[in-house]
């Protein structure tokens, strides 16, 4: 199965007795744990009582109020925007503008972008207009004029190939072919058709055998049969290479020859074997110098002299899971030391399925590099020095979202097979043929890359949704981050371009980005704001919608229009949770004696419960008091003088007003 024979898994074949042994163990240590994690669990079921705050579905319902801010309208005007839902936006853009003109460049480019979606093109080329002359740097402005004719662009390297199904697939997993004469050779776990099929534990298929199809001259197949007894045996076989001649084969097998051998852990790993045609069979089968019963040796190519010989390997010195390596062939058929091909191909994922062209191309197999999902095909070109160049992703439809690999072609006919469990296969894997249209262009390559993180904790996001755009706002590409927040685009030298990062339940960011004109890669890190804010008894529900303060005039406790708008949101969780409960409490700076800094704390605190009261809430769920100068979060104490040497910004640190959860 290509399951293990790329991924080189440990345990391969573990006897059953220490499975049920192991089973045991974990059983009664779990039994000793029940009861304590029982009350663990009842405690967190106390703890984690969370409240989840939607901030913008709270700034609609305060607007058909009458309370609005910039701040507001603008984040209204950018949940619809990156939704493409263009109609809403544009009704916000124009709440925006119609609220102040002091406004951030990039709102008059999503304004007009709002507006040509409602066919309003008068007022989005007056947007645009407003645009570029606030901000000429930017070559949007003077595009955009053509954005109702532009045409699709797509990343780089994808639409180079055509692909579909060799038409030579099983229900089983068909995968990894090599050319021998007129024929392919590939791996398959499908049905022998003895009365006893050897079944593999794993995946419940037979092991798998190496088979043949005929190829015609427009590379179609048929005629698949087994490859017979000389090469195949119970275990498994896969992934052969012939030599020009045809007399020598390459492949890759279990480790067994007349015993199946193991490692100290009792796990049979995989090597490369060599066998010699002669009177039209395969024999002397014998493993090559540099296997070993510790690691696994797998997925030999020749490189066209057939002098080099490539492979994957986990062998001491690999960088990751698994990684290429090269061994030269002597002339009187001994092999050289292996040797790694570097960190400029390997990573700390997983390399493997090499094969290299007659014009030194390297196409591998790789979950290391960049990618669309699972493993993708990549090329690699071997300079004059002997130096591989850039690593670049051959883009779709060759790759996609699942695991791509076992890349073959001919060079003449730029014809070839590629393996894949993509969705729509007959198979776990299934084989698919190819024509190349268009080769790669090596002259430059860049790649965009980067982290996304939560704003407010640093952590790595992951499925977050990112899409590529050009100069002219169309959409190339997107992506999803992986477990570890990573993203990864093929990108072109010297161009501009908009990175938009999107997830449920956080605002959108987007980002513009310049591409440098040499070889090399691009790291842009991106972050998301949540959108909801997670509270719990003892948080102060302020801080989900940035409440520092409320205002009121020098010495007053009357709420003023700026404090209203404050409380409103207050307002709203409360309305939205009627068990939720607060305790409203006031701070001032040092500044005034300590007695009147109380007295006028606890009326503000006072008048702030009566707007409450005054709007509905029961008194029963508001308390609240003054603390004066009493709890200063920083070392600006006036006392006795009442003078200090603070700045304004650290007295202000401590004028400050919370509504800290008591009850959810």
């Amino acid at each position: 199965m290509k399951t293990e024979i790329y991924k080189f898994r440990r345990n391969y074949f573990k006897n059953s007795a220490v499975i049920k042994l192991l089973f045991l163990l974990i059983f009664v240590c779990s039994m000793n744990a029940y009861s304590q994690k029982t009350k663990e669990i009842k405690g967190d079921k106390e703890f984690a009582q969370y409240a989840y705050i939607d901030a913008i579905k709270t700034y609609e319902r305060i607007y058909e109020k009458g309370y609005k801010s910039q701040d507001m309208l603008e984040k209204l005007g950018d949940s619809y925007y990156f939704k493409a839902d263009l109609d809403n936006a544009a009704k916000w853009y124009k709440e925006l503008f119609s609220f102040t003109q002091d406004i951030a460049p990039e709102y008059y480019y999503r304004y007009a972008q709002s507006l040509k979606a409602t066919q309003d093109y008068k007022k989005a080329d007056e947007m645009i207009t407003l645009f570029n002359k606030i901000n000429g740097l930017d070559s949007r402005g003077e595009l955009a004029t053509t954005q109702k004719n532009y045409l699709d662009v797509i990343k780089k390297n994808s639409g180079r190939y055509q692909i579909q199904n060799a038409g030579i697939n099983s229900k089983f997993s068909d995968y990894g072919s090599a050319f021998y004469k007129d024929k392919i050779i590939f791996a398959s776990a499908r049905d022998t058709g003895s009365v006893i099929t050897k079944k593999h534990s794993w995946t419940g298929e037979g092991f798998t055998n190496l088979y043949s199809a005929e190829m015609d001259s427009e590379g179609k197949l048929s005629g698949v049969k087994n490859y017979g007894r000389m090469l195949n045996t119970k275990l498994h076989e896969s992934t052969p290479v012939f030599t020009k001649d045809g007399n020598t084969v390459y492949f890759t097998r279990n480790n067994y020859l007349t015993k199946k051998g193991k490692d100290k852990e009792g796990t049979t790993l995989l090597k490369i074997y060599q066998a010699k045609l002669q009177d039209d069979k395969w024999t002397n089968i014998k493993e090559l110098p540099f296997n070993s019963n510790e690691y696994s040796v797998a997925h030999p190519a020749l490189s066209a002299d057939n002098k080099t010989l490539y492979f994957a390997s986990n062998m001491p010195g690999t960088l990751g899971a698994s990684d290429i390596f090269k061994v030269k062939i002597n002339d009187d058929g001994s092999f050289g030391t292996p040797v790694n091909l570097g960190k400029g191909i390997n990573t700390e994922g997983r390399e493997t399925f090499p094969m290299i062209t007659a014009e030194n191309e390297l196409y591998f197999a790789s979950d290391g590099h960049p990618g669309l999902g699972g493993l993708d095909i990549f090329v690699s070109k071997l300079d004059k020095n002997g130096n591989f160049g850039n690593v670049i992703n051959v883009g779709e439809p060759l790759n996609g979202p699942k695991d791509d690999f076992a890349f073959l072609i001919n060079e003449g006919t730029r014809t070839g097979f590629i393996s894949s469990n993509r969705d729509g296969g007959q198979g776990n894997d299934d084989i698919y043929s190819f024509s190349e249209i268009k080769k790669i262009d090596y002259t430059c390559q860049q790649s965009l890359s980067g982290v996304v993180t939560d704003k407010e904790n640093g952590l790595p996001l992951a499925k977050v949704r990112i899409i590529l755009f050009d100069n002219l706002s169309t959409e190339i590409n997107s992506t999803i981050s992986d477990d570890n927040g990573n993203y990864s685009f093929a990108v072109e030298c010297g161009k501009s371009y908009l990175v938009r990062a999107e997830k449920i339940e956080y605002n959108t960011n987007e980002k513009n980005i310049v591409i440098p004109g040499s070889t090399g890669k691009t790291d842009l890190p991106l972050i998301l704001d949540p959108v909801r804010c997670k509270v719990t008894i003892g948080d102060d529900l302020g801080k989900c919608f940035g409440i520092k303060m409320i205002y009121f005039d020098l010495d007053k406790s009357n709420i003023t229009k700026k404090a209203e708008f404050e409380l409103a949101k207050i307002l709203d969780v409360l309305n939205q949770y009627p068990s939720l409960e607060i305790d409203v409490r006031s701070h001032t700076d040092c500044r005034q004696t300590y007695a009147y800094n109380m007295k006028l704390s606890n009326r503000r605190a006072k008048s702030t419960i009566a707007w409450f009261i005054k709007k509905g809430i029961n008194p029963k769920r508001l308390t609240g008091r003054g603390y004066g100068e009493s709890q200063l979060v920083n070392d600006c104490g006036c006392e006795p003088t009442n003078v200090s040497t603070c700045t304004e910004e650290q007295h202000q640190a401590n004028r400050r007003s919370e509504f800290i959860i008591t009850k959810l």
